[in-house]
């Protein structure tokens, strides 16, 4: 009897786990993405590109009336079902993807982004004004980024970005990467938290995705400077800038221009700062936009 109650135990519990999966997977370098999957294991959302690393963003597709939430804030999908999301400079802690199916399936994706190695370069001995800023110009810095803040928080439902990913607003030498920072006097500064690409004064600067301007203003550190929504919590800036040429609530076009190449602001020389956002999350553009291949340079608009 014992023998016929420990088969019948053991029946039950098979019975259940056919219906009820678990696996864990390796999908890339970098991070795990588990699955608590009942009645089969069918994902509940496709990865169309990037992964689980510092400065990256994610996206995916899913279907239509899929409810959708990271760490418990609910995400929104486009009319097409994309939907992303991204890694800032230092995360370091694992997010969970949950994701309910218009049928009740339940699907939890849990991602631990991978650390990246930065360039750190201390420099010691500086004269204090160099390092902290007289209090004008500190008030000014203070009202810059309130601006800059308020800019990126704008949200529309543009999906261009999103779908078909961002191209290069200019072609050059790239001279300064995401996530590089300066210790002055033992201070560590903010990280660089774009990537800058030398060119020549006066080259058109495009739009690498539709969008529409939300800020071209002259700001303390950054110049000349311009700011993209392009949807979905996805903004792009531009600093620097000579002109600009793209005025706030012009809606832009992939490859449209909207300024050139500069030196304004603090700047040691023409360059292009290229920064990508999503919500407070900075992302490294590099990794978006995939390698910077030689191209013939844009001309000059004027």
């Amino acid at each position: 009897m014992r023998n016929y109650v420990s088969f019948k135990i053991i029946q039950i519990i098979l019975f259940f786990a056919k219906h009820i999966a678990y696996s864990c997977r390796i999908i890339s370098t970098g991070f795990a993405i588990c699955f608590f999957l009942p009645f089969g294991e069918t994902d509940a959302a496709e990865k169309i590109r990037g992964q689980a690393l510092q400065g990256d963003l994610m996206v995916f597709k899913t279907d239509a009336g899929t409810q959708l939430s990271l760490d418990g804030t609910p995400l929104l999908t486009t009319p097409t079902g994309y939907f992303a999301f991204g890694f800032h400079r230092d995360d370091s802690m694992a997010v969970s993807l949950d994701i309910l199916s218009p049928d009740g399936r339940r699907q939890q994706i849990v991602l631990t982004p991978k650390s990246r190695l930065y360039n750190i370069q201390r420099i010691d001995n500086l004269p204090s004004t160099m390092v902290t800023p007289p209090q004008e110009v500190l008030d000014r810095i203070r009202r810059d980024a309130r601006d800059v803040k308020a800019a990126r928080a704008i949200f529309s439902e543009q999906e261009d970005a999103l779908v078909n990913n961002f191209d290069w607003p200019i072609w050059g030498r790239i001279s300064g990467t995401y996530g590089s920072q300066r210790i002055l006097n033992g201070q560590p500064r903010q990280p660089h938290y774009g990537i800058d690409i030398a060119a020549a004064p006066g080259l058109a600067v495009r739009a690498p995705a539709d969008g529409k301007i939300v800020m071209a203003k002259d700001l303390y550190f950054t110049g000349g400077t311009i700011i993209i929504d392009h949807g979905y919590h996805l903004n792009s800036t531009y600093s620097h800038l000579a002109k600009m040429i793209t005025p706030v609530g012009t809606d832009v076009k992939r490859g449209d221009i909207i300024g050139t190449v500069g030196s304004t602001g603090r700047s040691t020389g023409p360059h292009l700062d290229w920064r990508i956002n999503w919500k407070n999350k900075r992302l490294d553009p590099l990794l978006l936009a995939g390698p910077l291949l030689p191209a013939l340079p844009i001309p000059r608009p004027f």
